[in-house]
């Protein structure tokens, strides 16, 4: 069956690494049933006949003004649809939609009217303002690391940097491949414009934000970057954990030993 990835290598491949995350996210436990979403800007990918391709869908309104995506493109999960599924028919169990002229609605082009995520406000405010300040990220993943959900549930690791601090300490992998640590949104209800502004205003700092008892909202340059900064910090969490559970606070690298990682390593924080 002809497909909107048939002649476009390019675009292809971005859906083959989204579908490639999206099993990742089932096998490790963190997209339980429909759980999760990834949205992916594929807008440098769309040529001439696709800007053509008429919608499938009718307008939906995204219920808020994103001046920065007009004429802009995405690759969504579907909403209802499971990462297992996204994982072997990535078409079937997402869509391409693309952003109306009026900045506040969108059509799906391609290739099934599945619609997108029920978190696509939060998503789409969050390439909104990747774009609006010229940034290269292009993918966004939302989903439920048990480890560090676990975390959230403690109000003691949800203050500023606590958790950032402790994830960092468990092993110098972790500060050195997420270096802006793990932000924190305090729980608002899924769906919600009060989620996406709160999330938005923690990834001007921040790569990954912590949802409390929700999961985790993570940007990247691409889907594999973004999933990759969630990995490290969930095996920070295992090995927390696990030391607890072993019967002993682990004892976690020094303010000193990370300091000198930031320094040969020249991170940011």
């Amino acid at each position: 069956m002809k497909t909107i990835l048939d002649g476009r290598p390019g675009l292809k491949k971005v859906i083959d690494n989204t579908a490639e995350v999206a099993g990742y996210l089932w096998q490790n436990g963190w997209a339980e049933r429909n759980g999760g979403n990834i949205t992916v800007n594929i807008t440098e990918w769309v040529d001439d006949e696709m800007k053509a391709l008429p919608a499938i869908s009718e307008v939906e309104q995204i219920g808020m003004q994103l001046p920065f995506l007009k004429g802009c493109y995405f690759f969504c999960k579907g909403t209802g649809k499971r990462m297992r599924d996204l994982a072997r028919w990535p078409m079937e169990n997402g869509s391409v939609i693309r952003i109306q002229d009026d900045c506040s609605s969108y059509v799906i082009i391609a290739d099934s009217p599945v619609a997108p995520t029920s978190e696509l406000p939060s998503h789409l405010s969050i390439h909104n303002r990747l774009i609006e300040k010229g940034s290269n990220y292009k993918a966004t993943v939302h989903t439920h690391p048990i480890e560090l959900i676990a975390m959230s549930h403690s109000k003691a690791f949800l203050g500023k940097d606590v958790l950032s601090d402790i994830l960092w300490s468990m092993i110098p992998e972790t500060k050195a491949f997420c270096p802006l640590g793990l932000g924190i949104v305090p729980y608002e209800l899924s769906g919600s414009v009060k989620i996406a502004d709160a999330t938005q205003r923690e990834l001007e700092e921040y790569d990954v934000v912590l949802w409390e008892k929700r999961g985790v909202f993570a940007k990247g340059l691409d889907v594999m970057d973004a999933f990759d900064q969630i990995d490290v910090l969930s095996k920070s969490a295992k090995i927390y954990i696990n030391a607890k559970c072993m019967g002993f606070e682990p004892e976690g690298m020094t303010q000193e030993q990370m300091k000198e990682l930031s320094d040969v390593f020249h991170l940011p924080r």
